[in-house]
């Protein structure tokens, strides 16, 4: 027995004396942070008072070895720090036997997460000293502990509040509330509240813009990009110091553009000269995630910094981009979507596309009459069926003219339209101020009703369920009214526009120098909509609808000046040897037709038979 407990003795001794040996061989660290706002606040919270004020601890103490981990510029808010991560990672890994702070501050200042961190160190027998709180674990623990991290965190939602105010302050003077300026800007050196044009950027910008104006897709435009080895913007403006992404570099492939980006850069007003402020915010001091706010709610101050686009350009990308493009199996965008519509049910008009060696047909008919011959009612709509490359030329022949009557004469042009306009507005506004009149009088009307039947009810003539319904009734038609009222106003004071819109159509007519062939671009620029009317036949029956010469009538909308009739400036016997040529045309065309009638209504002889003897 007695040779039994030695024998237990002597094993304890070496399991100390191992245990002793891990002991010496883990490690103290020392652990600095710092925030923005500490910094502001006193030089004794830098990371060089704290890192010397730790390291004279240790070697008086006797703490060796030892190591710094820093977190320089990071809240205590924030648990994502590398620093603090690289803490934890070692302490998983039970490296540490001592965690030394200046105070509990610099752990962070959430209460819950240092009592949490605090809980750590105890179960896994790690010391933790905070010198300037007089704090060691080794003592057992502090009362005040608790009530000092409160204190830590009721400093930083202080703190926050301030700088929230701050912010607010600025935000509505028109001051830039992000820290980093889009991709395309730059901060001025002479005031970083402002930006100005970084022209390298700018470029790669305004010819995103160009390339969606050419019929290029988001991710068509990626590719471009791509393959002209054009930096992604964290890595351009990492790389550049205008701005730190903290993986801004880390990227594999430099040039590797994503959809999002392009279209977030695509969508921003920043690049009119705008300031855009409140577009999104975050719950509370401690949470990262971020609140998108609606339109209505942002703060948008004009023409503050140096536009990169012209509002045109943002305008017709932002139509562009909002509506859906769909390739074909060749890659190719089919540049009329969303602009050619049907005259009857003003429904967009489907294109069907067809390429193969047998047949290839490419054209547009009605959406609804194509849906609801194929699914639905059977009488919807009719095909109003047009080829597109009959189209397309219609267009073309509609922008030549028209910009060839513009560059002859911009005088007569300008007359034109405005007189048009003028025309245009004499008959809306009597119509329109009529309506708003009648239904102000209507809304003032229902005032009265209201009030008296919510005396009514007072006096309780009428239920409360009676004056409900009445009352709801009432605030339908008024609200009803009022929409009708702003929607026939909003027309009105568009007039206004009218003598800009024949410069503006100038101005573009300018950019270009030849009309002969029909662009992507130039359809995006020129043309706002087309409306498709049904075709006719000259010789049309009840039981023959589609006999004779074919007529359709195709509307074309212009940018700014909708549609335009060119003058006709040739002479009375031009105009009557047109209308000349144009009868024998449709004289021959009727013979023809006629011919090929009687040849097909003719028997066609039987085939010989040739009998060979066997």
């Amino acid at each position: 027995m007695p040779d039994a407990l030695c024998a237990a003795n002597v094993h304890d001794c070496e399991k100390e004396a191992t245990m002793s040996k891990q002991e010496n061989k883990k490690i103290t660290i020392l652990y600095e942070r710092l925030s923005v706002e500490d910094d502001r606040e006193a030089e004794s919270n830098s990371i060089l008072y704290q890192r010397e004020l730790l390291e004279d601890y240790a070697e008086r103490n006797g703490f060796k070895p030892y190591v710094h981990i820093s977190d320089d510029g990071f809240t205590g808010t924030r648990w994502q720090r590398q620093g603090w991560q690289e803490l934890m990672s070692r302490l998983e890994a039970g490296d540490v036997a001592n965690v030394l702070v200046k105070d509990s501050t610099r752990i962070g200042r959430d209460y819950l997460r240092v009592g949490l961190f605090r809980e750590l160190l105890f179960e896994k027998n790690v010391r933790l000293i905070c010198v300037n709180d007089g704090y060691d674990s080794i003592h057992g623990e502090d009362e005040f502990a608790g009530f000092r991290d409160i204190i830590a965190e009721m400093y930083a939602r202080d703190t926050s509040k301030k700088i929230k105010s701050s912010f607010n302050t600025k935000a509505r003077k028109g001051v830039p509330l992000s820290g980093k300026p889009p991709y395309g800007y730059k901060k001025d050196p002479a005031d970083i509240t402002k930006w100005i044009v970084d022209e390298y950027a700018a470029n790669i910008v305004r010819r995103m813009f160009r390339l969606v104006i050419a019929g290029k897709s988001p991710l068509q435009i990626c590719a471009i990009l791509h393959d002209e080895q054009i930096e992604i913007p964290s890595y351009y403006l990492t790389k550049n110091g205008f701005v730190h992404y903290s993986v801004g570099l880390e990227a594999k492939n430099p040039y590797a553009w994503s959809e999002r980006t392009v279209c977030r850069i695509l969508g921003k007003e920043e690049y009119l000269g705008h300031v855009v402020n409140f577009r999104s915010s975050k719950p509370n001091f401690k949470s990262k995630r971020q609140i998108f706010h609606p339109k209505d709610e942002w703060l948008i101050f004009e023409n503050v910094h140096e536009p990169i686009v012209t509002q045109e350009e943002w305008d017709l990308v932002q139509k562009l981009t909002k509506t859906k493009r769909r390739q074909d199996k060749h890659g190719d965008i089919n540049p009329l979507t969303g602009l050619v519509f049907c005259a009857e049910c003003c429904a967009k008009m489907y294109h069907s596309q067809r390429r193969d060696s047998k047949k290839s047909s490419d054209s547009y008919e009605c959406s609804t009459y194509n849906l609801g011959q194929k699914k639905f009612d059977k009488d919807s709509c009719t095909t109003h069926f047009i080829a597109t490359d009959s189209l397309l030329e219609i267009l073309l022949d509609v922008i030549r003219k028209t910009a060839g009557f513009v560059q002859k004469d911009e005088g007569e042009f300008i007359r034109i339209v405005r007189e048009n306009a003028n025309l245009k507005q004499g008959e809306t506004l009597k119509t329109h101020t009529r309506t708003i009149d009648k239904n102000e009088r209507r809304i003032a009307e229902l005032d009265k009703l209201f009030n008296s039947i919510y005396e009514d009810k007072v006096r309780g003539v009428i239920t409360e369920e009676r004056f409900a319904s009445m009352s709801s009734n009432y605030e339908r038609e008024e609200s009803a009214l009022k929409e009708e009222n702003a929607a026939l106003q909003a027309e009105i004071d568009a007039f206004s526009e009218d003598n800009q819109r024949a410069d503006n159509f100038i101005s573009l007519v300018r950019r270009y120098t030849r009309f002969e062939e029909l662009t992507t671009p130039m359809i995006n620029e020129f043309i706002d909509k087309v409306i498709v009317h049904e075709a006719e036949w000259s010789e049309a029956t009840a039981t023959q609808r589609r006999k004779g010469t074919r007529r359709q009538q195709v509307d074309v909308y212009l940018k700014y000046i909708g549609t335009f009739d060119v003058p006709d400036t040739r002479s009375p016997e031009e105009i009557e040897a047109q209308r000349i040529a144009e009868e024998k045309l449709e004289k021959r065309r009727t013979y023809n037709r006629e011919y090929q009638r009687r040849k097909r209504a003719e028997p066609q002889p039987l085939e010989p038979v040739i009998k060979i003897a066997g």
